[in-house]
């Protein structure tokens, strides 16, 4: 077991990335604190995790909101006694969010809130309590379009996933010497509902496609393991580090067949 005796947080972790990547963790060996603003789904979750053996707990919270992120960190020291993985994952893209011109303000505080303010907040209340562990591994989601621009225009969703993938760097660096390792996982286009509902025509879907050199969408599954990887101590000597899983679509331009 990878993750035996660990305790893992999970933010989003109702769907998509978060979802797999909680079900993997936790037959991985990890007790795991799934925290999301769909009740349902979490819970359905945690149902999951525990009907296959494993041990879980959900949380509400809103990550955009500093007093809820505070209260799921203390929560799962509470339900399991420490906290040794932090997967800041939640986040969004709206249908909304195109580019400068278009985007309403609106759409782009938004979109920082979660997918900024979220992390930063995660980070913010999660370090004090991976030290109290002794250490551990930190885990951001951000993404390809933090090194490219997107063939689609999704400007505050690309800006978000900048601030994450720098913001990484500099918390790894300032905590490298107390053994917590803080490394951003880089997805590529996925076959989740978060992206497939923004790339909601097949002419968005190909032209997203056109640049993949694999040629299809990832899958969250995929995610999931490159999560595990980050997450054990498998990569122990890794930190600041953007993880690209990706089908190749940062390593090169694909011109249509």
């Amino acid at each position: 077991m990878r993750l035996e005796n660990k305790v893992a947080l999970i933010t989003g972790g109702s769907s998509g990335i978060g979802l797999e990547t909680a079900l993997l963790f936790a037959k991985e060996g990890a007790k795991v604190v799934v925290v999301d603003i769909n009740d349902a789904g979490g819970q359905q979750a945690v149902a999951r995790i525990k009907a296959e053996g494993g041990q879980a707990a959900y949380y509400h919270a809103d990550v955009s909101k500093a007093a809820d992120c505070k209260q799921m960190v203390a929560f799962a020291e509470k339900t399991f006694g420490k906290l040794n993985v932090l997967f800041n994952n939640a986040g969004i893209m709206h249908n909304d969010d195109g580019d400068a011109v278009s985007t309403e303000e609106a759409i782009w505080d938004l979109t920082m809130n979660i997918n900024v303010k979220g992390v930063f907040f995660g980070c913010k209340y999660g370090i004090p309590a991976i030290q109290r562990a002794g250490g551990g591994s930190i885990i951001n989601t951000a993404s390809f379009v933090a090194h490219l621009g997107a063939a689609t225009p999704q400007i505050a969703y690309t800006a978000s996933k900048g601030a994450v993938l720098s913001m990484t760097r500099e918390l790894a660096i300032i905590h490298a010497r107390e053994n917590i390792r803080v490394n951003a996982l880089c997805p590529g286009p996925l076959r989740t509902d978060l992206l497939m509902k923004f790339l909601n025509t097949e002419e968005k879907k190909q032209r997203r496609l056109v640049h993949i050199p694999m040629g299809r969408f990832g899958e969250a599954k995929e995610m999931a393991s490159a999560t595990l990887f980050l997450a054990s101590d498998e990569s122990s000597y890794m930190t600041g580090t953007e993880f690209l899983v990706d089908g190749g679509i940062t390593a090169a331009y694909v011109t249509p067949e």
